[in-house]
């Protein structure tokens, strides 16, 4: 028996003095006068405040702008700086917000100029990841959670031997997605190639589309069916 299995399950007084020092340390806790710790609660705060500041300001924003290709007034980001694979254009439109941190990769075989375009007051979460083989167009006041997947090219060739042999999709297979306006979209749904979403559609957590949702339907599911609709009076 090796010396470490020893000290673990002997009963022996040195063993089981070893194991309380051993987990000694994650049971300290010291105590927490309220007017001591609420004063270095709004110093760690202050501090991180003027740190986040300063990554956005002058770091993950400006770094970000010179990613697009146009971008209209009060774009903002968060604190890190998105992760950006491939040439592309990056069209925004007027008060768009990409908070956290998310992928964008843009594939030129398919067309000289692939482009994901975000409407006036559209906000995204973070973590969302974006594959562009031709277009992205996303309207204007959508709300994208975290975690949300699109994209219109599906990396890898769906015929199997062009697939074994390491080629890309074939043409008809990259196919632009639409988001209409004022569309909702849950954290962790996924687009998929061709999907057209109407005005004021809801796409519920972890739905996955793959055919077009009609204006003002809540879908959900994988793959992602028609709940009911939002349409008023309906």
């Amino acid at each position: 028996m090796s010396l470490r299995n020893a000290i673990r399950f002997s009963d022996h007084p040195g063993a089981r003095w070893a194991r309380r020092a051993y987990y000694l340390p994650g049971r300290i806790s010291l105590p927490a006068p309220r007017f001591v710790v609420r004063s270095m609660l709004a110093i760690y705060l202050g501090i991180r405040s003027c740190i986040h500041f300063f990554r956005r300001v002058f770091i993950a924003e400006p770094l970000f702008k010179a990613y697009c290709h146009s971008y209209g007034s009060d774009l903002h980001t968060g604190i890190f700086v998105h992760w950006i694979q491939g040439k592309g254009r990056i069209i925004l439109g007027d008060n768009v917000r990409f908070d956290g941190k998310s992928s964008f990769k843009f594939a030129a075989r398919y067309t000289a100029h692939p482009t994901l375009q975000v409407g006036n007051r559209t906000g995204l979460g973070h973590g969302c990841s974006f594959t562009v083989g031709k277009a992205i167009v996303i309207g204007e006041d959508c709300r994208i959670a975290s975690n949300v997947t699109m994209f219109d090219a599906p990396g890898h060739s769906l015929d199997p031997e062009k697939r074994k042999e390491g080629q890309p999709s074939d043409d008809g297979e990259v196919r632009p997605i639409t988001i209409g306006n004022n569309v909702w979209i849950g954290a962790g749904a996924v687009i998929c190639p061709g999907a057209t979403i109407g005005d004021n559609s809801v796409i519920t957590m972890g739905a996955t589309v793959m055919a077009n949702v009609p204006p003002s339907t809540l879908v959900a599911g994988n793959p992602a069916r028609s709940i009911k609709s939002l349409a008023r009076g309906v």
